[in-house]
């Protein structure tokens, strides 16, 4: 690990000149090829933003900004989970010194007039552990990624076995997933938003998969109480999706939970207006559009025209006014593909 840490970026900041220079001589002795410096403490925030450095050199007893006001600064710039070291200097041997400087966010001390040997073997520790903890971070990272993938691909199959149920050719939550991505974009929502909502959209219906087949597919009108039990599906998907940490996975229990909701309160919990969070109106034009343009058990496809014509009747009623706007500016003939 000894030549990649030559390659770390090292900041000085100290008020002496002749302490920097010794510092720089020191380590450009050792191979170290990225020292940076200054001898004003008014410099090292936007120094440790420019560079980014790997490690800090600071001294303590400085005009303008003594050291711990520095650290100060610092201490909002730097994620809670980084291992950022910072080596103060300083001639103050005194413990309470010390003791405040490693609550400050100091890692180690050096202390003046320095011995080179010591510099070098406290620099070089410092720099081995800052480079295996962001090692570790990448790898944590890649498999957090790696464990999310996985989960993902579970979930998508998961919907698309419920949707198989009623949809051969399980098309309908891609179908749902890029209409609410193209409602979303019309509406001004952010392009990670738009991201989680075209991933977590077609998760919609996965509560289907706790819904009897003599239900789903009933080719007739549904009894009151079977139609109890279709609303279940609601309920059911967003159990199925609770409890995560992830932010589309919360957005897809909230949109499986409330995408049957309706803009006058008639829905299935009888939630009203903008009380319904946005992602659930978004997915109940699109759910509803999709399903009026392709066949069912218990229907046949509707024109687009007349999917169209109905969602526009629907504005206020079912559906958000604003959501439905959107959607009538979409190129509608792309969406039923």
């Amino acid at each position: 690990m000894k030549e990649p840490i030559r390659d770390a970026c090292i900041l000085i900041v100290d008020d002496e000149l002749l302490n920097v220079r010794l510092l720089e001589v020191t380590l450009e002795a050792a191979g170290y090829r990225n020292i940076q410096s200054t001898t004003d403490s008014r410099q090292a925030l936007p120094l440790f933003i420019s560079l980014q450095p790997d490690l800090l050199l600071l001294d303590l007893n400085m005009p303008y900004l003594d050291g711990f006001a520095v650290m100060q600064q610092l201490e909002a710039r730097i994620p809670p989970e980084t291992y950022f070291p910072i080596l103060v200097l300083t001639a103050n041997v005194d413990g309470d010194v010390k003791r405040r400087a490693l609550g400050a966010g100091a890692k180690d001390f050096l202390t003046k007039p320095f011995d080179r040997t010591e510099v070098l073997l406290r620099i070089e520790n410092l720099l081995q552990v800052r480079f295996l903890n962001t090692l570790l971070e990448h790898r944590v990272s890649e498999r957090t990624q790696e464990l999310e993938l996985a989960q993902l691909e579970t979930l998508q199959r998961l919907a698309l076995a419920a949707e198989y149920r009623d949809d051969d050719t399980g098309l309908h939550t891609r179908r749902v997933g890029h209409c609410c991505a193209r409602i979303a974009e019309e509406l001004g929502l952010s392009s990670q938003e738009v991201d989680l909502l075209q991933r977590a959209a077609p998760l919609h219906d996965v509560g289907k998969i706790g819904v009897p087949d003599s239900i789903l597919l009933k080719p007739g009108k549904l009894t009151a109480e079977e139609f109890e039990v279709i609303k279940q599906h609601t309920v059911i998907g967003a159990k199925i999706l609770s409890g995560s940490r992830s932010p589309w996975l919360q957005m897809a229990e909230e949109i499986a939970l409330t995408h049957h909701e309706r803009w006058d309160g008639c829905g299935y919990a009888r939630i009203e207006g903008d009380r319904i969070p946005l992602v659930g109106r978004i997915v109940a034009v699109a759910d509803v559009f999709d399903a009026l343009t392709h066949e069912r058990p218990y229907k046949k496809a509707w024109s687009l025209e007349d999917a169209v014509q109905e969602i526009k009747a629907q504005s206020g009623q079912q559906f958000d006014p604003q959501v439905v706007e959107a959607f009538l500016k979409l190129p509608h003939a792309e969406l039923v593909l």
